[in-house]
């Protein structure tokens, strides 16, 4: 139950979020780079998973604006930049799934893991 009581506030949604994110990219991002090397580990899910961390980054930057907003915290400035810079590199990701189509296990798996360090290193500046 401590994961709901989590839930019921800005601030602990921000906190599951920033897990989701870590967890969840760093899941996909290792996965997409063993699927580049063993054709046998490409699977739909992988898409799922790597989707959803991606999506859960929009979600967090949302919330952490309106938690900023709400509670009037003066945020660290590099715990926003991390934020944004992961914002931004799941768009240019995504730009250029298309060109890169050959190399797109290398492409998210190497994001994957960018986007990752990215949420520890945040997740380190904002708990200060």
């Amino acid at each position: 139950m401590i994961f709901a009581t989590e839930l019921n506030s800005i601030r602990g949604i921000h906190e599951v979020l920033s897990w989701v994110i870590v967890v969840g990219n760093g899941v996909a991002g290792l996965w997409a780079l063993v699927a580049h090397q063993l054709p046998k580990t490409r699977h739909y899910l992988l898409w799922w998973i790597t989707g959803i961390a991606q999506l859960a980054i929009a979600v967090q930057v949302s919330v952490g604006v309106s938690l900023m907003v709400k509670e009037n915290i003066d945020t660290p400035q590099f715990h926003l930049f991390y934020g944004f810079v992961a914002f931004i590199t799941v768009g240019i990701v995504y730009s250029y799934r298309q060109s890169l189509r050959q190399y797109q296990y290398l492409l998210y798996g190497g994001s994957g893991l960018f986007l990752m360090g990215l949420g520890i290193r945040a997740m380190l500046l904002g708990s200060t």
